[in-house]
């Protein structure tokens, strides 16, 4: 019991790690801690630089999934210096916004969309596709989505429907690759984090601070959490789950009418 997740020895690469508040960080805190061999990915060299200084020994490669050319330069450097891989973590966002910060989402623009599309969305479609022959049989792939998409928050502005086009993204790669292999998608959708990209939304921390009072626990999901999950769906102890989204959000999305919610909102409407 042990070593229950099966994780020991399986070599995963991970992608996303910006500092030690990045979900991709404690991915790989849970990993190794776990036994497995992570190979971290990075989006520049300045930031391999910080996080080789976070991560020790492991390895850390560059790529900018924005550009082709590094993508296919990457899986030939995997290919020269690894024997393939048991699974790859996709914890990659990206929203374009410009000067003028949030706007109506009928605003959007052509451009920042299909960027945001590009980097936070097709790049999995594009990393699967460049490592396909290096992934194990039975690998496991798992993206870093959000508890919903439907949830019309004006400041996270068009990145959710962005995510929604990576969710439904698995249900495609997993029936592409089961023509070949039976490596499985799935996608960890948290509740709001605290992390230094949220950080930087305009109004975040009191959707955070909502989200909080909204969970049944009264407590806001941890980084941490996250990361056990990820860790789980790239384990062979969830054989059986494919082209699926495991949300933790600690309850949060069947406590809307929670006392402690309603109460407030109502006291705060006007008297007669």
């Amino acid at each position: 019991m042990s070593d229950f997740l099966q994780l020991a020895g399986r070599r995963i690469a991970l992608f996303g790690v910006a500092n030690r508040k990045s979900v991709a960080f404690h991915v790989g805190q849970v990993l190794r801690d776990a036994g497995a061999e992570v190979v971290y990915v990075v989006r520049s060299s300045a930031r391999q630089a910080s996080v080789a200084k976070l991560v020790g020994e492991a390895p850390v490669y560059v790529c900018d999934v924005e550009h082709q050319d590094q993508i296919d330069a990457l899986a030939a450097k995997f290919a020269a210096d690894f024997d393939g891989f048991h699974g790859l973590v996709h914890s990659i966002a990206f929203a374009a916004y410009d000067e003028r910060g949030m706007r109506p989402f009928h605003e959007t623009s052509r451009e920042q969309l299909l960027r945001t599309f590009d980097v936070s969305c097709f790049s999995l479609v594009a990393l699967a596709n460049a490592m396909k022959d290096q992934l194990a049989r039975d690998a496991s792939v798992v993206t870093i989505s959000i508890s919903t998409t439907r949830m019309a928050s004006e400041n996270y502005g068009f990145m959710a429907p962005v995510k929604a086009a990576l969710d439904s993204s698995l249900a495609f790669l997993a029936k592409s690759f089961s023509q070949f292999s039976e490596v499985r998608f799935n996608a960890v959708a948290p509740g709001l984090l605290k992390t230094s990209a949220s950080a930087g939304i305009p109004g975040y921390v009191d959707s955070y601070l909502y989200a909080e009072r909204a969970t049944l626990r009264g407590r806001a999901v941890a980084t941490e959490e996250v990361a056990n999950a990820v860790a789980f769906l790239l384990s062979p102890r969830s054989s059986g789950m494919n082209a699926q989204r495991l949300v933790i959000d600690a309850g949060m999305e069947v406590n809307y009418f929670d006392p402690r919610l309603v109460k407030p909102a109502v006291d705060a409407l006007p008297r007669d």
